[in-house]
């Protein structure tokens, strides 16, 4: 979360505004003398020029990991499945954009990364894709910018890697796609399809909804035209492209519209349609979405583990307070169950050891007077009672411990009807600026930030994450870390490489910032991190989200059924076991967002007691002027 930017005025000025913008950005694309820097033909030239000085294969192996970047590529390499591939990628510093052409090989039981290095390589690139099959990685694509991002250089060249020998080879035939990046391109069978995409031609930026496939025993290209009246999605880039047995699923992505009125201003579009492609006879038909789906936004990752595909991260842009734009970049994860196209969340379990401490510290006797659950006297009802009571019991343990922040503010602030009360003559004795030190208190949940245009990749049941960009204020932060999740167990993310620098923020300080936590906050930025904390909450779905003051115990009566639902789509449990497995979601999302929770109720006391100070002293200063 992040980015906020004041829009310009309204109206005719709005209009005359940006379009003398427009006109003065073209003008000096077209017109300015080039720097050394922005000549993207010489900068391609010299860079080809220093690929034809290699003349072979040298793999440097335990090398530093690869630098911060976005819009790579990441791939299993079929040969070994616990060998991840990486290329390409693009970085920017606040100043300057640096695109990557460097090829690495990550062992993930040893944890090393290998750096290889091969004449005849393709020329640096982002955006790009790649797909791979029995011992080779195809590259399509992908575009070049400028260090300042005045001029793009968008690839049509299609390139092959021998994952054996390390040598690239260029595979230059009749009938390819048009230059373009932002496209996606999948394996189906022995095909290689490709859709959609984005060209800039600096005059204009144009959308693709064209598709092609590459046949590899023929090695020949073929674009699939739509047959008059048929149905076809509309042009896109960013979108996802996943295949399940004769399926191949387009979801979301994101275009610009030329608005209908005279000012012919252009309008970005953040698409949310599922589509279906049946290979065999190249028909599109539209999916209609059912479960509990993720909300639009632009910037999401997508892969397929057995007959699920996997989403995560993405942004979403929304109005606070009126005039200021902010920048949501999510974490949530979901599923697509692609045998019956549901949605749902995927949530994670609780794990072994969190688990028997719960229950070992459970067992302690509980006043009648605590339990929600009504009494029949029918045995099964009995059984249900005994059951919710242990969750109930398990509730009320762990709201014991994570409430230590909430049980520490007793003595300042008193609530009433979802109201916060100061006391202790209007100034609370707990600030934000302590409230690092109470949430240390609870234990780290390791996850991976929001984020978009990440990596994501599945082997041997195994989900990785790697890389991507996200925004605090204005700054970009582009990642490295690299994560991992067990798609089997679902119990717990695993940081394998923490985020280093990027060059001038390290990820430690970006969560810092993003949780507002380091400092004092001046009363501006704490209106800012209120407005922040409500809309990142408004936005979550209010089933999966707990409300200010809300107890685990209120918080799981109230959505008990939204998180039976959940677990059962990836535990397919019934009856007790059920109940079970919907408390432990419950939990953790609650103990997951207790600290975001309890932040926003100390900011707000704080508010309140600052502005309550505040009107104190205009009064004190209007009476002194009355008796002077």
């Amino acid at each position: 979360m992040g980015k906020k930017t004041k829009k310009p005025g309204k109206g005719k000025e709005k209009t005359e505004k940006k379009t003398a913008k427009a006109d003065e950005k073209r003008a000096r694309r077209e017109t300015k003398k080039l720097s050394p820097e922005d000549d993207i033909d010489a900068i391609l030239l010299n860079i080809q020029k220093e690929e034809a000085k290699k003349k072979e294969v040298h793999v440097e192996d335990n090398v530093p990991a690869p630098s911060p970047r976005s819009n790579c590529t990441l791939n299993i390499n079929p040969l070994k499945e616990t060998e991840l591939i990486l290329y390409g990628g693009e970085f920017y510093n606040g100043n300057k954009t640096f695109v990557y052409g460097d090829l690495y090989r990550y062992d993930v039981e040893k944890q090393e990364w290998k750096l290889i290095s091969s004449p005849n390589s393709p020329p640096p690139r982002s955006a790009h894709q790649a797909v791979t099959w029995k011992n080779y990685l195809y590259i399509f694509g992908g575009e070049f910018t400028s260090p300042n991002q005045e001029r793009f250089h968008h690839y049509k060249d299609f390139w092959m890697l021998d994952l054996k020998t390390n040598q690239w080879e260029q595979l230059n035939l009749k009938g390819s796609p048009s230059p373009r990046s932002g496209h996606r391109m999948v394996l189906y069978k022995h095909k290689i399809i490709v859709f959609g995409g984005f060209y800039d031609t600096l005059r204009e930026v144009r959308y693709h909804n064209d598709l092609y496939v590459f046949d590899l025993d023929q090695f020949k290209w073929q674009e699939i035209t739509p047959r008059p009246g048929s149905m076809w999605p509309s042009a896109r880039s960013g979108f996802q492209f996943f295949v399940y047995q004769d399926e191949i699923f387009l979801y979301g992505g994101y275009s610009k519209e030329v608005s209908s009125d005279k000012t012919g201003s252009e309008k970005g579009v953040v698409h949310s349609d599922l589509w279906s492609l049946d290979p065999r006879t190249w028909e599109w038909n539209k999916v209609k979405k059912s479960g509990m789906p993720p909300g639009p936004r632009a910037g999401f990752s997508m892969c397929v583990h057995k007959k699920r595909a996997l989403f995560f991260g993405g942004v979403v842009d929304m109005e606070v307070g009126g005039d200021v734009m902010m920048s949501l970049f999510l974490d949530e994860l979901y599923g697509f169950q692609l045998d019956n196209h549901r949605w749902y969340p995927l949530e994670l379990r609780k794990g072994k050891s969190t688990k028997d401490k719960v229950k070992k510290s459970s067992g302690r006797k509980r006043n009648g007077d605590d339990k929600i659950y009504s009494t029949e006297p029918e045995e099964s009802v009995a059984n249900d009672k005994d059951d919710n009571s242990e969750n109930d019991e398990e509730a009320d343990d762990l709201e014991s411990k994570i409430d230590g922040i909430s049980n520490q503010m007793a003595t300042t602030m008193t609530g009433g009807n979802g109201d916060l009360a100061v006391k202790s003559e209007g100034k609370p004795q707990e600030s934000s600026a302590n409230l690092d030190s109470k949430i240390s208190d609870m234990p780290e949940i390791v996850k991976p930030c929001g984020r978009i245009n990440s990596c994501m990749v599945v082997g041997r049941d195994t989900l990785y994450v790697y890389g991507g960009m996200m925004e605090v204020k204005d700054q970009e932060i582009t990642l490295d870390d690299l994560y991992s999740l067990n798609l089997s167990k679902l119990d717990e993310w695993k940081c394998i490489i923490p985020g280093g620098k990027d060059g001038s923020l390290q990820m430690g300080d970006a969560v810092a910032l993003i949780k507002g936590e380091g400092r004092a906050l001046r009363r501006k930025e704490k209106r800012a991190r209120i407005e922040q904390i409500r809309a990142s909450l408004g936005l979550s779905d209010s089933q999966r989200t707990p409300t200010p003051g809300e107890s685990l115990r209120e918080f799981y009566k109230r959505t008990n059924m939204y998180w039976q639902m959940a677990a059962h789509e990836h535990t397919q449990h019934t009856g007790k076991e059920l109940r079970k497995d919907g408390f432990d979601l419950a939990e953790g999302r609650y103990r997951e967002l207790k600290p975001i929770l309890d932040e926003l109720a100390i900011l707000e006391a704080e508010q309140k007691a600052e502005e309550a100070e505040a009107s104190a002293e205009t009064s004190t200063k209007k009476r002194g002027k009355k008796k002077r």
